[in-house]
């Protein structure tokens, strides 16, 4: 019988901002263990982290891998930024030949994979917070009063499209790999909403979507001839 260790983490902050709150990771976990095993499971304990915002202080998650290793048993996490946001530390974690875990968002994925997966997340929060500096410093250099009246319907408009262009940007590489591979554009949707990368509404990917953003990476680079 196979034997899992539990392991959430949440804050007050993220809780209701990322979808990631308890019950959300608990659905995601208990989906998997349901739908993505061929033998039968025992669940030997649960650890919850509340999250302090320092990588080093995750007393629960020591405790959860410490479990692990005694019992012989698998770390299973919701995604893979609840085992950890910083590359290295999930390096880390996936040479320690004595701990084996498992994301419940992305359950055929092995460490490699899982491994990418994180490099990617962590490439596209580095894009997104440059992203957001330039544009602060941009506004301010037109004049724009950060924090002050609500900006009129030409600067909305003008915000939506740029933030649509960056985020084709930045996916980019992944739908022309898919595409030359043979995919549909409803297969590469499925593949980026198990990356866990968000349109940039912060919605699920659908074969439209993504057509929408190879269509608009088009014109940006005619525009740019």
């Amino acid at each position: 019988m196979q034997k899992f260790v539990k392991y959430y983490r949440v804050s007050t902050r993220s809780q209701g901002q990322s979808g990631l709150g308890i019950e959300a990771q608990q659905r995601d976990v208990q989906l998997y263990l349901d739908n993505y095993l061929n033998e039968e499971h025992e669940v030997i304990a649960t650890y919850t982290e509340i999250d302090s915002g320092s990588k080093e202080n995750r007393i629960e998650l020591s405790k959860a891998i410490e479990c692990c290793k005694k019992h012989n048993a698998t770390l299973i996490v919701s995604k893979v930024d609840r085992l950890s946001r910083d590359l290295h530390q999930l390096s880390g974690f996936m040479k320690d030949k004595k701990l084996e875990f498992r994301v419940a968002s992305l359950p055929n994925a092995d460490k490699p994979m899982l491994y990418l997966y994180g490099m990617m997340a962590e490439m596209e929060r580095d894009f997104i917070s440059k992203r957001t500096k330039e544009a602060l410093a941009s506004a301010k250099a037109r004049g724009v009063k950060l924090g002050g009246a609500r900006p009129n319907q030409k600067a909305r408009h003008d915000a939506v499209k740029k933030d649509a262009d960056d985020r084709a940007k930045t996916v980019e590489p992944v739908i022309k790999a898919m595409r030359d591979s043979g995919n549909t554009w409803d297969q590469i949707a499925k593949h980026m909403n198990e990356l866990s990368i968000p349109t940039a509404r912060g919605g699920k990917w659908h074969g439209k979507t993504v057509l929408n953003a190879h269509q608009r990476l088009t014109k940006i680079a005619i525009s740019l001839i």
